[in-house]
């Protein structure tokens, strides 16, 4: 990709500017990024290292954790610093890079979830087939097909958006390298980069949210034939995914769906797809899910008498 621009770093106007709101943002979002870490981390080493996790549904689980970690360290640990930097500037090929694992990582988010909604309906639609649908070979190809999928969109989206120019302008009235905040500083027609922006990350998001709104259709249909507690269970399951999917995707749809159009409200609703969501991803499959929380004090349980056994 050749740089055509006169610009080597770009500013950021961030969240606020503010002073004391930027220091009380500083803490918040230091915060949410120490609990996405230690939870995803702790989602991750549990699937890992317990046997009886070792199924379907919780091996897209840990691909979610580990993607949830890096699609928020694309944007998540340069936004807290600027919070406390007087001058908030990133260099062009910094904006590239971020550009193009914010997307790719978000993208494969997408992917990942949309997967684990056909996971839950090959469960509950079709238990007796289940494991013949859902191998293991089959699992690792989806979510090898998912990296595949994400990085296609991300170069798309990052070599259409760079090989414009940028002349003199250099204020991004955002708090990360995104196409549209981007897109508005470019000295050239960007009317068929932002069509394609709609066509990719648009028609993305509004696909993939249209799948996962089909198979939960169909598994509620469905469980109109089951026992109470057989309803309860898979309720319980497909609830707290679809409470993620929500946050996520209704957010991506508002900013990508539409063109380069950019409104105040903007950043605010990036919060919630950027931070929000991969923050309470590990909250509520662990705090939701019984297996895990099992899991979690197995693990506890088996690291304590193993000290004990060391220190006696």
């Amino acid at each position: 990709m050749e740089v055509a621009s006169n610009v080597t770093e770009f500013i950021f106007l961030g969240l606020s500017q503010d002073p004391e709101m930027q220091l009380m943002f500083f803490f918040l979002f230091l915060l949410f990024y120490i609990v996405i870490m230690v939870g995803n981390m702790l989602i991750l080493l549990t699937v890992l290292s317990v046997a009886w996790l070792q199924t379907p549904m919780y091996f897209f689980l840990s691909n979610l954790s580990f993607v949830d970690i890096a699609y928020s360290s694309a944007t998540a640990p340069k936004m807290i610093a600027d919070f406390i930097s007087d001058k908030k500037t990133i260099s062009y090929w910094g904006c590239v890079t971020q550009m193009f694992t914010f997307h790719f990582f978000g993208c494969a988010e997408m992917f990942v979830l949309t997967v684990m909604a056909f996971d839950r309906y090959a469960a509950i639609c079709q238990p007796l087939r289940y494991t013949t649908i859902m191998s293991a070979n089959t699992c690792v190809v989806l979510v090898s097909l998912s990296g595949i999928g994400a990085l296609g969109h991300s170069l798309v989206q990052t070599v259409l958006t760079f090989q414009l120019p940028f002349c003199n302008a250099q204020v991004i009235d955002h708090y990360f390298c995104d196409v549209h905040p981007v897109l508005k500083l470019a000295c050239a027609d960007t009317t068929l980069v932002n069509m394609s922006v709609v066509a990719n990350s648009g028609l993305i998001s509004l696909g993939c949210f249209l799948i996962l709104l089909a198979s939960y259709t169909v598994i509620l249909l469905s469980l109109r034939k089951r026992s109470s507690e057989s309803r309860r269970k898979a309720l319980s399951t497909c609830g707290s995914h679809f409470t993620v999917v929500t946050f996520f995707f209704v957010p991506c749809i508002f900013i990508y769906i539409r063109p380069s159009t950019t409104f105040p409200l903007d950043k605010a609703v990036s919060v919630f797809y950027t931070t929000i969501t991969p923050m309470l991803n590990p909250l509520i499959y662990t705090l939701r899910n019984e297996d895990v929380k099992q899991a979690v004090k197995w693990l506890w349980n088996h690291k304590v008498s193993r000290r004990e056994k060391q220190s006696g």
